[in-house]
């Protein structure tokens, strides 16, 4: 007979179990609190009341524009086993991972008339990407306008990172918020706002005052890495809204195969046995026309897929007294931050980078990204009005900040909220002497994510994002809980990836079900979890600062012998790193 499991929540962890799971032949029942929508802060949706010329054609809102960098490696192996349909729904040999599309620059966008930073997300791709490296840094003092030694000094700092053990990442750096750690109290402007707080707030949604330099340290340096690694695809986004994309294929599979998935559906309570076990769970459901009801469900196992602040509302006494790690969850709270999306509908081609676009000095944090430039099958003309022709997608990461005008997200109207950040990205991106490049006719449409309710003294965020604060670490648990049935699998579970993305939250649910397989006696193959991956050319220095910190040393330079020994190190590691470039051009092969 078959396992049973219950998931509670529909995300992307949540829909990540249930794959692994009924692909290993368990009988699996999902749980979600949304009414049409799948997929949690992965989804869009349609933008109320745009479905104008024909009932369906609405036009395309986004909790937040997607990004895919090239490390990550959970989600976009789960997106290799997604299949695709043709259009008339004809089983095709392409996988959701076929509609991941690379961009091809990232602009930092400064306001006060300053020329934009822009570098390639492929250092090493072509002649032009590297011309423009070189041209950026021979250029940086006019470019970065930072103050003398303050670059020298920033890359000092990462190559500290680099070069230090995991155990120190993990225990002291681990401690060390980001603003400390780069020692930006020190130092210019510009170097806290481009090199400091830019990268936090609009890669991690993280303050750079509380974020954990492990976790910063640690991402930053991936993507560093896949910058410079032209075997990698550095930066991918989907050719149609994530929806049409990713959710709906992956819901469809999912059914498909057995997946039973209930919508408009609340977790009430956990019920304990006297075996210190999940006996059951109560689930709040609503029909139609909202009327609720209470159904109790049993399952041999039960996997929590909620964020942090649900699950430490849903964590009962009783749970906490068989695994007191689950009463830490509620201390992760207080941290957790909005990272909200906003998309503004243009009446004419608007085409500002062909990639990310990183507003590094508003106060509101904001990235963007031209969303119709890489929808290139998607038509927007059947759609709203008719008039819309490009897609602005802006992510809005910091909401307790003043602006220019002295107003703080968190306490704006809807349209106050679309009028201040309309304003900071002119101010961003039009530059006197030139053609503006937004001008407020554009605009025939916005939309503010629902998640975002506004009142008229504080707002409400009902999809608040975890953010990996120092020492949040020991607070975060382990996806196998001591209750022998429950299991966790969201971003704030301990991963390998330790940061709040949907990366993290397939990994948690792939460690999850490893646990289900564990305690269940499957045969069944566990799924597979990567490490982060860094040059092994480091693999000395890391070596010899793991004997110093074993020994409770600080990081220090390193000796004469071993600076000796990295020479004929290194370029062994820059042979055979070629090597591996030309056995891609060669023969043909595509970037991963």
């Amino acid at each position: 007979m078959k396992k049973t499991v219950i998931i509670l929540g529909g995300g992307v962890a949540g829909m990540s179990a249930a794959h692994e799971l009924i692909d290993r032949g368990f009988e699996v029942e999902v749980y979600e609190k949304q009414q049409e929508y799948v997929g949690g802060k992965a989804r869009s949706v349609n933008v109320p009341g745009t479905n104008i010329q024909y009932p369906d054609k609405y036009l395309p809102g986004e909790h937040g524009f997607r990004f895919f960098p090239g490390f990550y490696k959970h989600v976009i192996n789960t997106m290799q086993r997604i299949p695709l349909k043709t259009k008339d729904g004809k089983p095709s040999k392409k996988t959701v991972y076929d509609n991941l599309v690379v961009t091809e620059t990232i602009k930092i966008a400064r306001d006060m008339n300053t020329i934009p930073i822009v570098f390639p997300v492929d250092f090493l791709g072509s002649w032009s990407n590297l011309k423009m490296v070189y041209n950026l840094y021979k250029n940086r003092q006019e470019m970065f306008e930072l103050k003398p030694g303050e670059m020298a000094f920033f890359f000092k700092k990462m190559f500290q990172i680099a070069s230090s053990s995991q155990a120190r990442r993990n225990w002291e750096y681990e401690g060390i918020c980001w603003w400390d750690f780069m020692d930006a109290d020190n130092k210019s402007v510009n170097y806290q706002e481009l090199l400091v707080v830019g990268v936090t707030r609009t890669l991690v949604a993280a303050d750079a005052h509380i974020a954990s330099t492990k976790t910063d340290g640690d991402i930053i340096w991936q993507l560093l890495f896949n910058f410079m690694d032209p075997t990698i695809r550095t930066d991918r986004l989907f050719t149609a809204p994530t929806n049409d994309a990713w959710l709906t294929p992956w819901y469809d599979y999912l059914t498909g195969k057995g997946v039973k998935y209930h919508k408009s559906s609340l977790i009430d309570k956990f019920n304990m046995n006297d075996k210190g076990e999940i006996d059951s769970v109560d689930i709040t459901q609503y029909n139609d026309q909202g009327e609720s009801s209470i159904i109790n469900k049993k399952a041999d196992y039960y996997i929590l897929a909620i964020p942090a602040d649900k699950a430490a509302e849903n964590i009962s006494d009783d749970m906490i007294n068989a695994d007191p790690d689950l009463g830490n969850i509620k201390n992760l709270v207080p941290d957790m931050s909005w990272m909200t999306g906003m998309q503004f509908y243009l009446n004419q081609v608007v085409k500002i980078n062909p990639g990310h676009v990183n507003y590094a000095y508003t106060k509101w944090a904001l990235t963007s990204i031209d969303q119709i430039s890489f929808w290139k099958d998607y038509d927007l003309s059947i759609r709203g009005n008719g008039k819309v022709k490009s897609i602005l997608s802006v992510d809005i990461s910091d909401w307790t900040d003043k602006d220019f005008a002295g107003q703080t997200g968190d306490k704006c109207t809807k349209e106050e909220i679309k009028y201040n950040v309309w304003a900071q990205l002119k101010r961003h991106l039009n530059r006197d002497g030139f053609p503006p490049v937004l001008e407020d006719g554009m605009v025939e449409y916005f939309y503010l994510d629902d998640d975002i309710v506004c009142h008229p003294d504080d707002d409400f965020n009902r999809e608040r994002m975890i953010v990996n604060a120092k020492y949040s670490w020991q607070n975060r648990p382990e996806a196998v809980t001591k209750i022998p049935n429950l299991f966790l699998a969201s971003d704030y579970v301990r991963t390998y990836t330790d940061l709040a993305t949907m990366e993290a939250a397939n990994e948690a649910a792939r460690r999850a079900v490893n646990g289900i397989l564990i305690a269940s006696g499957s045969n069944a193959t566990q799924c597979q979890i990567w490490n982060l991956t860094e040059p092994w050319a480091l693999s000395p220095l890391k070596w010899w600062d793991g004997i110093r910190f074993g020994r409770g040393k600080d990081y220090s330079s390193f000796p004469i012998w071993l600076i000796l020994f990295m020479i004929p190190w290194g370029l062994a590691y820059v042979i055979w790193f070629v090597a591996k470039i030309l056995f891609y051009k060669i023969f043909h092969i595509k970037p991963r």
